[in-house]
């Protein structure tokens, strides 16, 4: 872009923007920044930026800033916005993509935050295969009501509370006040903190670097040395996928597993592999929870909040217990040091409880499974921390939306063993494929626990309980949770991964009539136009068909 009489157009425009000859030689760092003032968790990544682009000028490359979205989860729960959330996933790595090819840039730092930039950095390193790594802006640090540590998991359950009369008004506004103190992503093991350790241990993101909460004072350093790292690979050659790989993906899985993940991480983890032509997909995250237990005692099923895992030794910690015990295998690292190098400098702090021995689990088998049956041919996930439950049967009762769903458990009309079914909230049908932490939010908030629920949408890494989500394929596909009734027996089984219904589906498809979908227009249209099921990662670029997908699930449960 830079050299030769021909590029003399864009040396002209590149001096403009504050380039001098010498930089002309040196390679051009994108830092890609999430950075936005409307929510904690990227608030700060502006200042996070400043210590990046000192890292790469110091090392001998040259920073140039863009700035791409990000769509809060917390602020839009429950609302028609959280449609947005995971299109803006897509969003987040085309216009990275775009950004860094249409300048021909020789690496990228992405500085991430709220959960959705976290994937979607890496997609987009995946895609292009250049040089590149994810940088997050850290952990929120925990809140205080009286003596209590408190995350935004806890208002979201204190308005289900407010909703049962057994919190008042003030009450519910001393929690609201006091759940987020500052800067920083959701503070349990939610989605955010689950893809941060994931891309660590995946090598993607420098070990360590990813656990310091976003105000600490040593995140400055933090950021330095990723600015050093990417020029340092970029010298080195050493590109993407050197580091996404499927052992890597398959690190990353027993990570999740043993750290009680988010669901989550199922989707974005397989919509990494497809971004990088590999061969891994949601059975092989559930191979990963099957031989990798819960070590880790961290909300929201457990005790503990991100910060305090950052004081008890960190992913470093996690990553020797696992290394140790032959859960992980050894990989490369942006760090340019091995994983098991980087494991074997791990310190447990005295007396920590939040990080277990794979011989002393909190839970023998991982935070999730993959299940399928009438109701889901194509698979569902199933969330297993937080209950110790393995079979649930009870009468459905269904909704084809998330705001009927909560309404209903507001005002008491769904309870102790029932199954709740929401349906049309997938990937096509949302279309977006929204977060149901308000419904099951409300159940726990109102002391509804023997129930479960199910979804074609998705569960925040804050839900907890019996719920089995991303439900394929989803309603609007023709799935068929689409033809389920009130009262039809549900029954899910967990060790033998069925979820199933006592109801004669296929002579009820001949008479079935679809609801027409909501309306959708600009991107919303688009999106659903092009997206695939939520088995195949729900992304936007060409795919298998689910035909394909469904033999390679049958072919893989016979072996």
């Amino acid at each position: 872009m830079t050299a030769g009489p021909n590029r003399a157009a864009a040396r002209s425009y590149l001096r403009a923007a504050g380039m001098q000859d010498a930089d002309f030689d040196k390679p051009m760092i994108a830092v890609v920044n999430t950075w936005s003032s409307v929510t904690p968790c990227n608030m700060h990544l502006d200042r996070l930026a400043a210590d990046v682009r000192a890292g790469i000028r110091a090392a001998g490359g040259y920073p140039v800033d863009f700035n791409t979205i990000v769509v809060t989860d917390g602020i839009s729960m429950g609302t028609p916005g959280m449609k947005a959330s995971l299109i803006s996933r897509e969003v987040v790595a085309d216009s990275i993509e775009l950004a860094v090819q249409g300048h021909q840039l020789d690496g990228v730092v992405c500085i991430v935050g709220c959960d959705k930039t976290i994937p979607a950095a890496a997609m987009a390193l995946a895609r292009m295969d250049i040089p590149g790594l994810v940088y997050y802006g850290g952990t929120i640090l925990p809140g205080r009501v009286g003596a209590a540590e408190i995350s935004i998991q806890d208002v979201f359950e204190a308005i289900g509370a407010h909703g049962a009369g057994t919190l008042d008004d003030a009450g519910l506004k001393a929690v609201e006040s006091a759940a987020c103190p500052g800067a920083g992503a959701c503070g349990g093991q939610f989605t955010a903190n689950t893809m941060a350790m994931a891309l660590s241990v995946m090598g993607l993101s420098p070990m360590g670097a990813n656990d310091v909460p976003a105000v600490d004072p040593a995140k400055a350093a933090e950021g330095e040395r990723c600015g050093r790292l990417i020029v340092e690979r970029v010298f080195a050659g050493d590109t993407a996928r050197k580091y996404i790989t499927r052992a890597s993906l398959k690190n990353a899985a027993a990570a999740v597993s043993a750290s009680g993940g988010s669901t989550n991480a199922v989707l974005h983890l397989t919509a990494i592999a497809i971004e990088a032509g590999i061969a891994f997909g949601v059975e092989d995250c559930n191979t990963a929870c099957e031989q990798t237990p819960v070590i880790c005692d961290l909300k929201p099923g457990g005790r503990f909040l991100a910060s305090h895992l950052f004081a008890a030794g960190g992913t470093r910690l996690v990553t020797q217990r696992l290394a140790e015990t032959g859960k992980i295998v050894n990989a490369p690292t942006v760090s340019g040091r091995s994983l098991f190098a980087e494991a074997a400098e791990a310190e447990a702090a005295p007396g920590q409880q939040v990080v277990s021995t794979v011989a002393q689990p909190f839970s023998p088998r991982g935070s999730y499974a993959v299940i399928y049956g009438d109701i889901a041919p194509d698979g569902a996930v199933i969330k297993l921390t937080g209950h110790k439950v393995d079979r649930f049967e009870g009468p459905a009762c269904v909704f084809d939306s998330e705001e009927d769903a909560f309404h209903a458990v507001q005002d008491g009309s769904v309870g102790e063993g029932d199954v709740i079914v929401i349906r049309y909230e997938g990937p096509r049908g949302g279309p977006g494929m929204r977060e149901m932490l308000q419904v099951t939010a409300a159940l726990k908030g109102r002391g509804i626990h023997d129930v479960a629920l199910i979804t074609d949408g998705r569960f925040s890494g804050a839900s907890y309980g019996f719920v089995a989500g991303h439900v394929s394929p989803e309603a609007a596909a023709g799935g068929p949770i689409a033809l389920i009734r009130d009262g039809d027996r549900i029954t899910i089984d967990v060790t033998a991964r069925r979820i199933d219904v006592a109801a004669d589906l296929a002579s009820r498809r001949a008479g079935h009539t679809p609801p027409p979908l909501n309306a959708a227009t600009g991107v919303f249209a688009k999106y659903r136009a092009s997206v695939a099921s939520a088995a195949q990662g729900a992304v936007t670029i060409p795919n298998p068909p689910p035909a394909q997908v469904r033999a390679d699930v049958k072919q893989t449960q016979e072996a």
